[in-house]
């Protein structure tokens, strides 16, 4: 037994180096049982089976990661109605109950420029960059209507939602976008007809009468001729134009 075993480990050590330290320290754990002991353990395992089996782990959490990721990547608003969201915001918006990180008690007076620049991420990104499936686009009504405020019809504060400045400026582009093509109402302020008359027959806003025929030595304007220049700022002028008024 112990010979086979012999004859296998210098087969494996030839073919792969690196199991020979741990082959070798099985082997001495054997010498030292008696034979009963070491046929009752279990078969030796090399170490770079585990290794294969985490690393085919991995890949395959990591497949999963990217193919959630493009499972919404065109069509995003799918990922509102999906269980995922249901189970994570419930019927909350997406910025509800968010607290952005900052020092000292008093919350700073504007949001952040970016949450995501290059490959670092914020310690606490706002609510729409720490959710990749979130994706800000003009067919996206019901997240869009999420930063709407339904009393005044414009986008809430960026202080109150916590979204930051780039984001916000998406969520403006998406809601102008979505309000062109119809997708979101418009709330046009309601004025009742007084009765007046706007018509343009009265003289403020009728046609423009032609111009005075102008004859020779009289000014366009007549209280142009009227305006006479002062003697003092004359010559002031005259002293500092001295040399270019004599040539």
């Amino acid at each position: 037994m112990a010979a086979s075993f012999q004859s296998i480990a210098k087969v494996l050590c030839r073919l792969s180096p690196s199991t020979l330290q741990p082959l070798r320290h099985y082997q001495s754990c054997l010498q030292r049982l008696p034979v009963r002991s070491y046929l009752a353990l279990p078969p030796f395992v090399p170490p770079h089976h585990c290794l294969c089996t985490a690393a085919s782990l991995q890949d395959g959490e990591a497949a999963q990661a990217a193919e959630a990721l493009l499972r919404y990547k065109d069509r995003p608003w799918d990922y509102l109605e999906s269980e995922e969201y249901i189970e994570r915001y419930g019927a909350n918006p997406v910025w509800a109950g968010y607290r952005r990180n900052h020092k000292g008690g008093i919350p700073p007076q504007k949001t952040r420029k970016t949450c995501i620049r290059g490959d670092k991420i914020c310690g606490n990104p706002c609510p729409v960059c720490r959710d990749p499936n979130v994706i800000i686009h003009h067919q996206n009504v019901k997240l869009l209507q999420q930063f709407i405020s339904p009393h005044t019809g414009l986008l809430y504060d960026p202080t109150q939602t916590g979204v930051c400045m780039k984001q916000q400026k998406k969520l403006n582009e998406a809601v102008n976008t979505a309000r062109d093509h119809g997708l979101l109402p418009f709330q046009i302020p309601y004025v009742e007809f007084a009765g007046e008359d706007y018509s343009n027959s009265h003289d403020a806003v009728g046609s423009t009468p032609p111009p005075q025929s102008l004859s020779s030595g009289t000014s366009w304007y007549p209280w142009y001729s009227e305006i006479s220049p002062d003697e003092k700022e004359v010559a002031k002028v005259k002293k500092t134009y001295k040399a270019y008024l004599k040539s």
